[in-house]
């Protein structure tokens, strides 16, 4: 070892970074995966059930995807006062309340008596979520050594692709046999679990500054990132991509279960196991950025995206599948790499930079989700195929506007 390693190593470990030869590390990243799990389970908890979920209760399939919509905007509005929040009492305090508020809420889903219950409950769910996600990007970026702050980002987003593989798989699974209420309780338990594995493995922060963060203080930080010309394009592209993700994900079930395909709620989730290609995707895209550079890794995930949209197009559950893999690969492309260069590209108020991200992120979910459900049902699969084609053709050219240097990290070394 060279005395320039040595010394690097030494600095490491006296200012407490997390480096993957640390077994602290490996428990925040077992912790964290596990956590995006759960906070994935509970967040699409219902996406693969909205056909079941409109005959069941006896709602139009608009007001069914609100189960979505409500979950998704509770967790945009909660999004900002959950991470200051987090700049008060801690990351690891906030992140813990919040996952194990919305895994009691699950648990009680099942027993909503008709769907504006529901409805309300899942906005009450989205608000104990938000303490979580860009709570756990901060923590991250607070925690770990900067040249692995992207993967282990990728890890944490990794978990989020089990989280809505699992959502969507199990529910479609357990509701042709047992019914969408029993399902709906399959997944708060297990989403509970998750929470527990969080909380005994989780790390401290170590030692944090105190602070005391104003009103004022918090209106002067958000002024600030949102005057910052770099973090409001990387909001647009997660937003874009959202609105992709969400839209093709979301009338996925409507579009199988009905005319030429007819398939059953078990096979059509199934199709979600798909989700599997951002679990492996996730982790690697950091490395990939690293070498080609942020706008360049944006504009293939843009390109792939699109492509797949166009390949979902043809009614062959072959060519479904294929697209839809391509989609899933395009989006987590640009997920990863817009919410990580959010979260490092600034130095302070990394959680207000990660919740402003996630609040367009989860907006664009909500309004992308009806819109693209009123789409298919007035002008079919290509209506939301063109929709998606728009949001793809604005993201390459926000993506190519992006500067050469951006990289996800404050280091290209990414291994």
């Amino acid at each position: 070892m060279t005395n320039d390693t040595a010394t690097a190593s030494s600095n490491r470990r006296s200012t407490g970074l997390l480096v993957p030869t640390d077994p602290r590390y490996r428990r925040a990243m077992v912790a964290l995966f596990s956590a995006g799990v759960s906070v994935f389970l509970l967040l699409y908890v219902t996406q693969g059930l909205l056909p079941q979920l409109a005959s069941g209760l006896h709602v139009t399939p608009v007001i069914a995807s609100l189960t979505i919509s409500a979950t998704t905007a509770g967790v945009a509005i909660g999004l900002i006062p959950m991470s200051s929040l987090s700049e008060i009492v801690g990351r690891v305090p906030v992140m813990t309340a919040s996952i194990f508020t919305a895994a009691a809420i699950g648990v009680l889903l099942p027993l909503s008596p008709n769907a504006w219950w529901l409805i309300s409950l899942r906005a009450v769910q989205g608000l104990a979520l938000a303490g979580l996600p860009a709570t756990a990007m901060a923590y991250l970026a607070d925690r770990v050594d900067p040249r692995y702050t992207t993967a282990a980002i990728g890890i944490y987003l990794s978990g989020n692709s089990i989280g809505g593989l699992g959502s969507r798989f199990l529910a479609g699974m357990v509701s042709e046999y047992a019914g969408w209420r029993i399902a709906l309780g399959v997944l708060g338990f297990t989403s509970m679990a998750c929470a527990v594995v969080f909380r005994l493995l989780i790390p401290g922060e170590g030692a944090r500054p105190e602070q005391r963060l104003t009103p004022r203080a918090l209106v002067r930080t958000l002024g600030l990132h949102l005057r910052n010309p770099l973090l409001l394009r990387l909001y647009l592209l997660g937003a874009l991509f959202m609105v992709v993700f969400g839209a093709v994900y979301t009338v996925l079930g409507f579009r199988l279960e009905a005319d030429p395909f007819g398939l059953t709620e078990g096979a059509v989730g199934a199709f979600f196991l798909i989700y599997l290609v951002g679990t492996v995707i996730s982790p690697r895209v950091g490395r990939v950025a690293g070498k080609i550079g942020v706008n360049r890794t944006l504009l293939a995930g843009a390109v792939l995206a699109a492509v797949g949209t166009v390949v979902t197009r043809a009614d062959s559950l072959v060519s479904i599948a294929i697209g839809l893999s391509i989609v899933t690969a395009g989006f987590f492309t640009g997920h990863v790499v817009a919410s990580a260069s959010a979260s490092s590209s600034v130095s302070t108020a990394r959680a207000q930079a990660s919740a402003l991200y996630l609040t367009v992120y989860y907006v664009a979910n909500s309004v992308g989700a009806t819109v693209a459900t009123a789409t298919f049902h007035s002008h079919g699969w290509n209506g939301v195929t063109v929709l998606c084609l728009c949001c793809m053709a604005l993201a390459a050219i926000v993506a190519l506007t992006l500067p050469r240097k951006v990289r996800p990290t404050e280091n290209e070394d990414l291994s």
